[in-house]
């Protein structure tokens, strides 16, 4: 199937926000389309590519409508992140999610729901905003994760070097001296941190759930919104070769963290029947995945189809 890309750029702050679309050709829009965010340290392009590679490319290939944000100041998103760039996590969770998220809805007027899939901290960034706002609890279609942790638990020297050390020590070091934490100049992440969002997600890793901002809690909120039945469908996918930043152990105490209800766990390992046992970047950028998870991934979303088809004719 044939597709287009279009880079949409919605006013935001002092700047914009980048948004890519990923559509077949002949896009039938009256279908949930479904909406990617990015981790820490990262953007977009985790999910995509100029030459139709990633998830969101394969998923369009396979007749979805697909949107991937660059959050402020990543990607193409402008201005760039700057020694005195602000914006945090918190304001991802409470800006620009909903913003985008209305966006998109309003591209697609016969829908009233949208899929969230995030990678790594974006899988985060996502639930915190779904157990915050009745909104997303009602208009999110399901949520599907990759690599995703709340907090990290497990005990290891990878972990002590790269977290201890590399995050909680060595990356503010370096934020303070440029201003921002230059990941991309030094090679340690695909993309920029603002000093805030840094500094928050310290916090959050190995500490409690609360908004920096407000003092929002979102483990109270978490687990209120799984009392009330109102988590969505979630599908939660770890790499056995993810050692740290979304280790499988701690993507399952995510998991048990907001009760999830109507929730699938997946382990990508040799042991389960996968070509690979993928780690936390190839479990989204490796050439086999897409003849391997992806085509799960694709039948996931076609089966929800299949079920709100079934339950709007009955």
């Amino acid at each position: 199937m044939t597709i287009e890309q279009n880079s949409i750029f919605i006013p935001y702050l002092d700047g914009e926000l980048h948004l890519r679309q990923i559509k077949p050709v002949d896009a039938d829009m009256s279908k949930p389309p479904i909406f990617m965010l990015h981790g820490a340290m990262s953007n977009g392009r985790v999910f995509y590519s100029d030459s139709g590679k990633g998830l969101g490319c394969f998923l369009a290939k396979s007749g979805f409508v697909v949107y991937v944000l660059d959050t402020y100041g990543r990607g193409l998103s402008t201005p760039k992140l700057r020694r005195g760039s602000t914006p945090g996590q918190g304001q991802v969770i409470r800006d620009q999610l909903p913003l985008i998220h209305h966006y998109i809805l309003s591209l697609h007027p016969h829908n009233s729901q949208v899929h969230w899939c995030g990678h790594s901290w974006g899988g985060v960034l996502m639930a915190s905003a779904i157990s915050r706002y009745p909104l997303f609890q009602e208009s999110v279609a399901s949520l599907v994760t990759f690599g995703t942790k709340r907090s990290i638990k497990i005990k290891s020297w990878k972990k002590w070097l790269m977290v201890d050390i590399g995050w909680n020590k060595l990356a503010p070091l370096i934020a303070w001296s440029h201003g921002y934490l230059a990941a991309a100049r030094w090679r340690i992440g695909m993309d920029n941190e603002s000093r805030s969002s840094l500094a928050q997600s310290i916090d959050w890793v190995r500490g409690e759930w609360i908004d920096h901002d407000d003092g929002f809690d979102y483990g109270k909120a978490a687990i209120n919104t799984a009392k009330q039945g109102k988590w969505p469908k979630a599908w939660f996918i770890a790499g056995l070769g993810d050692e740290v930043l979304g280790h499988p152990q701690d993507v399952l105490r995510m998991i048990k963290e907001c009760q999830f209800y109507d929730v699938r766990y997946t382990l990508l390992s040799k042991a389960e029947g996968y070509r690979h046992d993928y780690g936390h970047g190839d479990m989204l950028t490796h050439t086999d995945a897409t003849g391997d998870h992806f085509e799960e991934v694709k039948l996931w979303y076609e089966q929800i189809e299949v079920s709100q088809f079934l339950g709007a004719s009955t």
